[in-house]
C-alpha cells in the first residue's frame, strides 16, 4: 500500500470513540526486535476482546523490521476463534511507501501509451508493486507469511495526483481553513506545486502534502 505520507511508524486501534495508540518507531533499530513480538501480540488481542470491530492502522511498513508483522498472522487466518475470542470483524491496513517510485513509472509510462491515470487497473500494477514492496529485503513485508499465506484482501495502489487533483486538494484545504475559495489562488497554489516528467508537468511530485503550507503565500 504505498503512499507519502512522513509520519513515523505506528500502530492504531480505533474502537468507536477511542482512540488508542502504541508507537512502534525506531523498531529497526532495536537490537533485538523480535522481543516486540510477544508485546504487539498482547496488546492487539487485549484491545480485540475489549472491542471486536476495531480497526488497525501499520503505517511506513517499509520501515517495519522484516519479520515482526508475522505475529498477527493468527488474527488474519481462517480461524473464526483465536485465543478464545472471535477476531473476524477485525481490519488491519498496511500502508507502505514502498513501490511509490515503481507506481509513478508505470503510470507515467501507460499515460505514454495512451492509457490515462483512469484507466489504470490493480493488475497494470501488480508486477511493480509485488517486487517493490513484498520481494524487498528491507521492507516489513520480507519473506512474511502474511504475503505467502495470501492474508491479504485487497491492495490499493496510491497513484500519483494531477494538476485538477491538486486543485481540488487547495479548495478543500481553503474551506477547512475557513478562507474564501478564490480561483485565482487555488490556480496559483496549484502552479507552485513541483511537476514531472520535467517536459510535460503531468503529475505533482510531493501529492497534496504541501498544499496546506503554501496556502499562507497566496493568501
Amino acid at each position: 500500500l504505498p503512499s507519502t505520507g512522513s509520519l513515523s511508524s505506528k500502530c492504531m486501534v480505533l474502537c468507536r470513540d477511542t482512540l488508542l495508540s502504541a508507537s512502534l518507531a525506531l523498531l529497526e533499530l532495536l537490537p533485538q526486535p523480535l522481543l516486540w513480538c510477544s508485546d504487539l501480540k498482547r496488546w492487539i488481542q487485549g484491545n480485540l476482546t475489549i472491542c471486536g470491530r476495531s480497526a488497525f492502522l501499520f503505517d511506513e511498513m517499509d520501515k517495519m523490521h522484516p519479520g515482526l508483522i508475522d505475529v498477527i498472522i493468527p488474527f488474519l487466518g481462517p480461524s473464526w476463534v483465536v485465543y478464545g475470542t472471535n477476531y473476524r470483524k477485525a481490519i488491519f491496513i498496511f500502508i507502505s511507501n514502498a513501490g511509490g517510485e515503481q507506481i509513478n513509472n508505470v503510470t507515467l509510462a501507460l499515460w505514454r501509451a495512451r492509457k490515462d491515470r483512469e484507466e489504470i487497473s490493480l493488475q497494470d500494477l501488480e508486477p511493480a508493486i509485488s517486487k517493490a514492496v513484498f520481494e524487498n529485503p528491507q521492507s516489513g513485508f520480507w519473506k512474511s507469511g502474511i504475503i505467502n499465506e495470501h492474508l491479504i484482501d485487497f491492495v490499493v495502489p496510491f497513484l500519483p495526483l494531477k494538476h485538477h487533483h491538486v486543485k481540488q486538494c487547495v479548495i478543500s484545504e481553503l474551506v477547512q481553513q475557513g478562507l474564501e475559495v478564490r480561483p485565482g489562488v487555488v490556480q496559483e497554489v496549484a502552479d507552485s506545486i513541483p511537476y514531472f516528467p520535467e517536459e510535460e508537468k503531468l503529475f505533482s511530485s510531493t501529492g497534496c502534502k504541501t498544499v496546506a503550507s503554501r496556502i499562507s503565500f497566496f493568501f
